[in-house]
């Protein structure tokens, strides 16, 4: 049995705008993944609303830190083939920070936790497959109008940037962008059928990297 952890936050977790409430399990990206890559393969979904990549929030009763709750879930999931992880929309925030670089360097940091934790029983680190989200929209929604502000165009920088880091550390990419965009309900969540397409897009890199 190969597993792939899905490490995320609420375009992970499936927040539907319109409830507002939770997309239906079979409409969830990691859900998607898991029909697709069929039997022989357990895809865990870890999403959160809120996650950053490795910045404090300390608005919800939740640990919302990617990279403080990284370890753990490794542990509580071991062992792993492929980890995915899709952060930084929440890093775009005007009180976490708003800059696309610190996103960056979130990821990095989620890297570097992956790779130096001690998976045990002889197995090696996982493969990492990283995945930037697709970018916050201009909304008429005052609350995320406010809590997103700048974040759209900051938000379209996080593709160049994942992807170059990628490269210089040697995982995986994929733009989450470029099959998938927000809806104006919100500028920030996907509906029922960008979600899917994200899973769909990502089943032919995830069979790779399992060698499926």
């Amino acid at each position: 049995m190969k597993t792939v952890l899905c490490y995320g936050d609420s375009l992970t977790w499936g927040y539907d705008a319109a409830g507002p409430g939770r997309h239906a399990l079979e409409d969830r990206w990691p859900s998607v993944l898991q029909a697709e890559l069929g039997e022989g393969v357990d895809v865990i979904a870890e999403g959160l609303n809120g996650r950053t990549t490795a910045f404090d929030d300390n608005l919800a009763a939740a640990d919302r830190n990617g990279a403080r709750l990284l370890p753990t879930i490794l542990g509580t999931h071991a062992p792993i083939d492929v980890v995915i992880i899709m952060l930084g929309a929440n890093d775009m925030k005007p009180w976490i920070h708003g800059n696309p670089l610190a996103a960056r360097q979130g990821m990095a940091r989620l890297v570097a936790i992956v790779r130096s934790y001690d998976h045990g029983m002889g197995h090696a680190a996982p493969e990492i497959l990283l995945v930037s989200p697709p970018a916050v929209s201009r909304t008429e929604n005052a609350e995320y109008k406010d809590m997103f502000a700048g974040g759209d165009e900051a938000s379209k920088q996080l593709a160049p940037l994942y992807a170059a880091l990628a490269d210089e550390v040697g995982c995986g990419f994929f733009d989450a962008g470029s099959v998938a965009g927000t809806i104006p309900l919100d500028g920030v969540h996907l509906d029922a059928e960008n979600t899917r397409a994200i899973g769909h897009a990502i089943a032919p890199i995830v069979r790779v990297m399992l060698e499926l």
